[in-house]
């Protein structure tokens, strides 16, 4: 099939690449002149996993184009996605003058039969308005239909999820275009699910907020784990055991953080509110996380007493493991946090460190480090901020002899606190 994809981000430029691997024609449309010149010529603007290979090779057989024409893209498609991004406002609410922006563009060069996908994580209802806007601004008033096709993509596990997709989620106002999205996602041999478009967009903000809520659950429970000599990894292993509950998202640390979960939590909650639901669970989901990072801060303090003046090794910048994304990330977060006590930072980071230049600017008190055995050098004590796995293997009597004195705060729980303590290590962990 003939596909357009409007918005290179995470969730358009890895759609854009797993439909043209499994054989369709894909052209991928960006307002970013200079972003589309790198994509053309075969350059990677994010780090994900499986991109690299992937997306020189589809652009030099053909199967993906480049372009910052809407109306290129929409003229030869028989299905148009919109994935460009919906930022929160600061009331918590959803910025959707992208979306509306880009329905206006698809509709003024629409000259047949179009299936118009939303991508996007958009708040419910936002279907009809798409639709509405085609309607207003085609001018040739051709026929199409919306459907609502939400992504369930983990950054730096991406093409994976999207090769192999749990369930595929079709909302449609209208049952004419379910052949064709049935025949688009064939490929991926997943479950497909059917539903009104209402509930295809509530799907994505009740799926993600449960995630956060089980981040926030095992991270409670970690405060009791503390309090009471119990290990929290163990609490999670039996927990994660019983197929109801499951492990994954069961794993206690600084919190979560990124471009979805803290910003679909929040438009959930104004959701809710808009149709006059005052879903308070999900409020505390927020209070807990932000309590998490206020533990771990003062986890810090309380072992180095004053950090004015001190010097700490930073392990982490990236909100998560296998991606560079910096946006709301929690390792940022605690770095910032300990800048206003008035420490100085040496920081590393196997992916994110350029980005992370943008929010966080080498200068006196903070030095970005190559490589991660060498960050501890001269530090009173070094941080894991982020869950990369290759942290887990770092060279430990060397960083020991680094440090001015033997302190490690995991905020990942990584690390064997039975073997850090046993290699002489004042050790700091999460719920141990």
């Amino acid at each position: 099939m003939k596909l357009c994809i409007i918005g290179t981000g995470y969730v358009g430029l890895v759609s854009g690449t797993c439909f043209a691997e499994v054989g369709h024609e894909v052209v991928c449309v960006d307002n970013n002149p200079e972003k589309v010149r790198q994509l053309q010529g075969g350059s990677i603007p994010i780090y994900e996993p499986g991109l690299e290979e992937m997306i020189p090779r589809h652009v030099r057989e053909g199967r993906l184009r480049f372009t910052g024409s809407i109306a290129e893209g929409v003229a030869g498609a028989e299905v148009v996605f919109i994935a460009v991004p919906t930022p929160p406002q600061e009331d918590g609410s959803v910025d959707l003058s992208f979306i509306e922006g880009v329905a206006r563009e698809i509709a003024a060069c629409m000259t047949s039969y179009k299936i118009i996908v939303d991508k996007s994580t958009v708040p419910v209802k936002t279907g009809e308005k798409v639709a509405e806007t085609i309607k207003r601004y085609n001018r040739a008033k051709v026929d199409f239909d919306v459907v609502s096709n939400p992504e369930f993509l983990r950054e730096g596990f991406a093409v994976e999820d999207l090769m192999k997709p749990d369930r595929i989620v079709i909302g449609t106002l209208s049952p004419r275009p379910v052949a064709a999205m049935k025949e688009l996602y064939a490929p991926f041999n997943a479950p497909i699910i059917i539903t009104d478009i209402h509930s295809a967009e509530l799907i994505k903000h009740a799926a993600n907020s449960f995630l956060a809520l089980k981040i926030s659950y095992i991270n409670a429970v970690s405060v009791i784990c503390e309090a009471t000599g119990a290990n929290v990894v163990e609490v999670a292993n039996g927990m994660g055991l019983d197929r109801r509950i499951g492990r994954q998202f069961l794993n206690a640390g600084l919190g979560f953080g990124g471009s979805c979960f803290p910003k679909d939590l929040s438009a959930f909650i104004k959701i809710s509110e808009q149709l006059g639901v005052d879903f308070r669970l999900l409020r505390e989901v927020q209070a807990v996380n932000a309590a998490q990072m206020d533990r771990f801060v003062k986890k810090i303090v309380d072992t180095l007493w004053v950090l004015k003046d001190k010097r700490l090794a930073v392990l982490g910048l990236a909100f998560k493991q296998n991606t560079d994304d910096v946006r709301m990330s929690p390792a940022i977060e605690l770095c910032q946090r300990l800048l206003k006590e008035g420490a100085s930072l040496r920081v590393h980071d196997p992916k994110a460190m350029s980005k992370a230049q943008a929010v966080l600017p080498p200068s006196e008190r903070v030095t970005y480090v190559e490589d991660m055995n060498d960050v501890a050098a001269d530090c009173d004590a070094l941080v894991i901020a982020t869950e990369w796995p290759q942290f887990a293997q770092l060279d430990l009597e060397r960083v020991r002899g680094q440090l001015t004195h033997p302190i490690l705060f995991d905020g990942r729980n990584l690390l064997d606190k039975a073997e850090m303590e046993r290699l002489g290590f004042v050790y700091k962990s999460v719920g141990r």
